[in-house]
């Protein structure tokens, strides 16, 4: 049985993106490791696609927030760890997930979402348009892959266009990665509070968007103020870090732009499953389950390698190449099961038409700075992905 000792802070060197190596070389030994938490507790790495995705399928395994007592990067001690607030539904099991869920899969199906189309490229276009007249050279972070997301979901959700850099500069401080207990802290409070009276305003005054719907039912404040957070969050940091990543990616493979344009839908299949910015997910056994010959005891943490599974080579035919024009499909990126993600048809849309869009508008956009320059997100971040990506054309 392998064990992996610890868990990597960094990817390799020129490689960014690549999974960490030590969780690669974890993969060829077998689809699941042993983990040995930096707390002592003796937990589990799954790193295989069928295993992985068997695990988010399945309701002996746990996703509720105080079950999480254990980091895989840091000793945190014998803490208690909290439920999860009412509302934030991607840290609760059934029934209570279902109650917060429920209401929202109408709102994100894939017929609405591509009627949002017209709207993703009118915004697209004014940021390209912002582009060209401030050029040549940009961080494409902040003129393209951040604000285009952002305010996608916040007319979504009714949040008023100027309080969107507010937003997002607190949801970048508690996501990042890098900021202190305190910044954390204050960055999460400003949000609630800011949700808070948001939801208070649209009880008062109604508009047209799904906060605004969800008023019909038995939703408390509290519980719309919870959704409101999950759904801003994973909204905009995930889309942001995938437009981003991704034009790093493109530019480093410019062999492969023709293959963009000639079908984004596979070709954001594939940068979707090759990035996977969304690295892992954690789940607790309910139960002792028996998987791939170990038992996982009641209790045990499990680390789901969303990365290594997307490149699981079981699966995917010579993983590590980037090939717009695979046609594998089936990736773990939106993740799988009762929690697989309620916006990723939103995040399609977005993607389908950014991507393009920007490569059409500019057609000799490239790098401005050495590619082993482009800073990188710390993998103590939730998501993966670039802090800048300096660009010219």
């Amino acid at each position: 049985m392998h064990t992996l000792p610890s868990m990597p802070a960094e990817r390799p060197s020129g490689c960014p993106f690549d999974p960490p190596r030590e969780l690669l070389e974890a993969r060829e030994h077998g689809p699941i490791s042993r983990f040995p938490f930096p707390d002592g507790h003796q937990g589990w790495l799954v790193t295989g696609f069928d295993l992985a995705r068997q695990i988010l399928a399945d309701p002996r395994f746990s996703s509720r927030k105080e079950l999480m007592r254990h980091h895989p990067l840091v000793d945190y001690g014998d803490i208690e760890v909290p439920e999860a607030p009412p509302g934030e539904f991607l840290l609760m099991d059934e029934p209570r997930h279902g109650r917060y869920r429920k209401p929202l899969v109408g709102k994100f199906t894939v017929r609405r979402m591509r009627q949002l189309t017209e709207r993703v490229e009118q915004i697209t276009a004014e940021h390209l348009d912002a582009m060209e007249q401030a050029g040549p050279g940009a961080d494409l972070v902040t003129a393209f892959a951040k604000p285009i997301p952002a305010m996608v979901i916040c007319e979504l959700l009714g949040v008023p266009y100027e309080d969107r850099d507010r937003f997002q500069e607190n949801i970048d401080a508690f996501l990042g990665g890098e900021a202190g207990d305190d910044e954390l802290i204050a960055a999460y409070v400003a949000t609630q509070q800011y949700l808070a009276e948001l939801v208070a305003a649209k009880r008062a005054h109604p508009t047209d968007d799904v906060l605004s719907d969800l008023l019909d039912g038995d939703l408390t404040d509290e519980e719309l103020q919870g959704m409101a957070l999950i759904l801003l969050s994973a909204g905009f940091d995930t889309t942001a870090n995938m437009l981003a990543l991704g034009t790093f990616a493109l530019l480093r493979n410019p062999d492969q732009l023709a293959a963009l344009h000639a079908d984004p839908a596979s070709a954001v299949e594939e940068l979707l499953r090759y990035l996977s910015v969304a690295k892992q997910f954690f789940r607790v056994a309910l139960e002792d389950v028996e998987l791939a010959g170990h038992t996982i005891e009641a209790g045990t943490m499990v680390i789901l390698s969303l990365s290594t599974a997307n490149r699981d080579p079981d699966r995917f035919p010579d993983p590590h190449t980037l090939d717009l024009r695979r046609q594998d499909g089936g990736h773990l990126a939106f993740s799988h099961g009762i929690h697989q993600c309620l916006g990723q048809q939103l995040a399609r849309v977005e993607l389908r038409v950014a991507f393009p869009a920007l490569f059409n508008r500019f057609p000799t956009l490239r790098l401005a700075v050495p590619s082993e320059e482009v800073a990188l997100r710390p993998e103590m971040a939730d998501i993966y992905g670039v802090k800048s990506l300096p660009v010219t054309w």
